[in-house]
């Protein structure tokens, strides 16, 4: 099962370029860390009403609650694309975000479903994995049929086509593994402190997404059509809960993004402070070294906009740690093996020492290729 959520959200981060993580004025230093935080539908819109329940009343009072625990930091500053019940134009949404010059961007939503689906999934913008993440992308877009003048405000694009879905990805592949670190802090958070189904990290092709130009994540928070769910979700428990864990992995994200990649604590308001574990320095895994133009696979563990240097005493103890530049980040690998075994557990190893958003990536030729063509090519 482990494998199977590696493959879903690891094997489409292949061929990437990445730009520089802040998007700032070379003579004008960045004061602050934005976070643009979108609270779905609003308005005459009110989402999916499983149960009786508003996603719009729910998604907002959660969105809220994030703001409010992320202004405390002086360091960082929140602006909403709506803060009360209003309806906005999901380009509008993009606008916003993109006119504060936003680090990050967070939507917030409730799923829904005919079938006893539950549990919390966090998309990222790409191409659709499977059929059913395609269903919850157009679910989502349609919305633009609320809006006046949508046709041409979206160029044509037509959320019922598969293709037409296909064609607004290409621009925020610079950003896709930003977004899948946070995208899967996020789902460790709901999973480890909340216990919440993990669904897990996926792509697909939201409108909302695509208007940014930054690291942006969609969080389904849960069903609001599965009973039991729905009803937490409706509760005020519920809505803390839930923005207590995405505040959290917002906060560690910018942390590791800053240069800080070890310990993390996150000051929970209302429970006790929540801290990533460490543990004692486990015996050295037997790593099998790589022949020339095989498959090479390492574990990602951080990275960050200025350069830290690659030492055990730097990561929390763990050796064998590279660096590599790739466009304005710094990423940070633990492993060189041509073992996939060993590399889930070298993976399984990093998490234990506190890097809950490692992942495992494959090399060939010193290129990055996707985990599936790695997998496929090691089992010709």
């Amino acid at each position: 099962m482990k494998t199977y959520r590696v493959l879903l959200f690891v094997s489409f981060i292949a061929v990437l370029t990445f730009s520089s993580f802040i998007k700032v004025d070379k003579n004008q230093a960045r004061e602050q860390f934005v976070v643009v935080l979108d609270a779905g539908h609003g308005g005459h819109d009110p989402g999916n009403m499983g149960n009786g329940y508003k996603e719009k009343d729910i998604a907002l009072n959660i969105v809220l609650d994030i703001g409010r625990q992320l202004e405390k930091n002086p360091n960082i500053k929140v602006v909403y694309t709506r803060d009360r019940d209003v309806f906005v134009d999901l380009f509008v949404r993009g606008q916003i975000a993109n006119k504060a010059k936003a680090d990050l961007f967070v939507s917030v939503h409730c799923n829904s479903h005919h079938s006893d689906a539950h549990g919390t999934e966090t998309f990222v913008l790409g191409t659709h994995r499977n059929q059913t993440n395609f269903e919850v992308a157009k679910k989502e877009n349609s919305v633009i049929f609320l809006e006046s003048d949508y046709k041409s405000t979206y160029g044509g694009f037509d959320p019922n086509s598969a293709e037409s879905v296909m064609s607004i990805l290409i621009s925020q592949e610079e950003y896709l593994d930003q977004s899948i670190m946070l995208a899967s802090l996020i789902q460790k958070r709901f999973t480890s402190k909340l216990q919440r189904s993990n669904r897990g990290v996926k792509q697909a092709g939201f409108i909302v997404l695509h208007q940014t130009v930054m690291p942006s994540v969609l969080v389904e928070v849960g069903f609001l059509t599965f009973k039991e769910e729905g009803a937490y979700l409706n509760s005020p428990k519920g809505q803390k809960d839930m923005s207590n864990s995405i505040t959290s992995a917002i906060l560690e994200y910018k942390h590791a993004l800053d240069g800080n990649v070890g310990d993390f604590v996150f000051e929970d308001d209302t429970d006790s402070t929540a801290t990533l574990s460490l543990v004692e320095t486990p015996k050295p895994i037997e790593q099998i070294k790589p022949m020339d133009n095989a498959i090479v696979y390492k574990v990602q563990i951080a990275a960050t906009s200025s350069p830290i240097e690659p030492k055990p005493n730097n990561f929390n103890g763990l050796s064998n740690v590279s660096r590599e530049k790739e466009g304005g980040l710094f990423k940070y690998f633990y492993g060189n093996t041509s073992d996939f075994n060993v590399t889930k557990t070298l993976e399984e190893e990093a998490v234990k020492k506190g890097y809950k958003s490692s992942f495992i990536v494959a090399f060939k030729d010193g290129k990055k290729i996707s985990l599936e063509e790695a997998l496929k090519t090691t089992a010709n």
